[in-house]
């Protein structure tokens, strides 16, 4: 089992900054895949960062450049550093892990984004 909790959502305006957090109750050396996805209102869930315990690192085409995916194994969490925020960029961030052939999901953080 893995709980992740993330962290660091919140309502800023257009051309802001976050940095989300995923704390992981397990080492994130052991943990083969790790990502982000979003969700906003009424769409699908979407895949937005992935970084794999190699340092393999990929991004969707529409964060690409303002997005920033890290992770800290020390403290077993992943980051995800956002720049230059837009409102399309307002959704629900989970993150997520994938050990082995099992999954684990946060619970999720919220952040909007204002014009």
């Amino acid at each position: 089992q893995v709980q992740l909790v993330e962290s660091g959502g919140g309502s800023v305006q257009s051309g802001g900054s976050l940095r989300l957090s995923c704390a992981s109750s397990r080492s994130t050396i052991t943990i083969g895949v790790m990502s982000w996805y979003r969700q906003a209102p009424g769409k699908q869930r979407e895949l937005v960062a992935t970084i794999t315990s190699g340092g393999a690192i990929s991004y969707v085409d529409s964060v690409k450049g303002r997005f920033t995916i890290s992770r800290d194994n020390a403290k077993n969490t992943v980051y995800l550093q956002i720049n230059n925020l837009k409102p399309e960029d307002t959704a629900v961030y989970y993150c997520y892990a994938r050990v082995i052939f099992s999954a684990y999901w946060g619970q999720g953080t919220q952040v909007t984004v204002s014009s």
